[in-house]
């Protein structure tokens, strides 16, 4: 039996552990990471995520721009935003001012295995003068934890972005069918928790292009989570829900939801015509 450099190591990390804490003998992708050598923090995995994300401590950093934040992110993590793509003082001095004890445990991620912003920020937080000695990584990233069937949150700044520039996105209504059919965002498609196959079936979902971005609103955040959760375990990698209201969306200066300019007809062309954003038809 041939094994790999990565599940030795593992093997050797693990034996080292007390029984009751070791490893399971063959991690699943959950329990693993890139397991980078000389690299500034711990990693951690996508599993250990999950848990820290459900207990609500320790605070997962955010180092992305607001706008990348915005359009997503994974639910529960915070905004640490950068000025500069290679400069990292502002991060630095935004999360030593929140987190002063430099023993406090914080995770940091970005956007997946080859984004160094996580890295260029825990470099600085172990050196001195700051010498934080509790700092961990999910260099996984955004881009992993949605393809492992995880749903990401959208704001209403990236709400706007997407609907306003995307012509390709998807919006799923998650409230009732009556409500959805009293007014809804333009060109919306309904569906209900429970229904996430069978719309990926019958259309409703795009089920030739699982890259397309799908976001999923509804009059509670929870019960658009709820259905977004449902939408990326049928492989929608670029799914995400709202983390806003409908009447949120309703009375949104940044978009006119009732706009048909982003919608398109059954042979897939756009339609522009100016009657549609007046009349605010569906």
């Amino acid at each position: 039996m041939r094994f790999t450099l990565t599940t030795i190591l593992i093997a050797l990390m693990c034996s080292m552990l007390p029984l009751q804490a070791q490893c399971p003998a063959t991690p699943n992708i959950f329990q693993t990471s890139l397991l980078e050598a000389g690299q500034p923090g711990a990693e951690i995995t996508t599993e250990r995520l999950q848990q820290i994300l459900a207990a609500g401590s320790p605070p997962v950093l955010d180092v992305r721009f607001p706008q990348e934040y915005a359009i997503s992110h994974i639910p529960g993590a915070i905004n640490i935003p950068p000025t500069s793509n290679t400069d990292v003082t502002s991060e630095v001095a935004d999360i030593t001012s929140r987190y002063p004890d430099r023993h406090t445990e914080l995770v940091l991620t970005c956007n997946g295995p080859f984004c160094g912003k996580s890295k260029r920020v825990a470099a600085v937080l172990i050196a001195p003068p700051y010498n934080y000695d509790h700092i961990f990584r999910y260099q996984l990233g955004l881009p992993v934890w949605r393809a492992l069937g995880n749903t990401v949150q959208t704001d209403l700044a990236g709400f706007a972005y997407i609907f306003n520039n995307d012509r390709n996105a998807v919006f799923v209504d998650a409230r009732s069918p009556q409500d959805f059919a009293a007014d809804t965002v333009a060109c919306s498609v309904n569906v209900q928790p429970g229904e996430a196959t069978a719309a990926n079936d019958d259309g409703r979902l795009p089920l030739l292009d699982k890259g397309t971005r799908i976001v999923v609103f509804a009059g509670d955040p929870q019960l658009a989570k709820k259905v977004a959760a449902e939408i990326a375990k049928k492989a929608y990698w670029s799914s995400s829900y709202f983390s806003g209201t409908f009447e949120d969306l309703q009375n949104s200066r940044q978009i006119n939801i009732h706009s048909r300019r982003r919608c398109h007809d059954a042979h897939g062309n756009s339609q522009h015509e100016d009657r549609d954003d007046e009349d605010g038809e569906r």
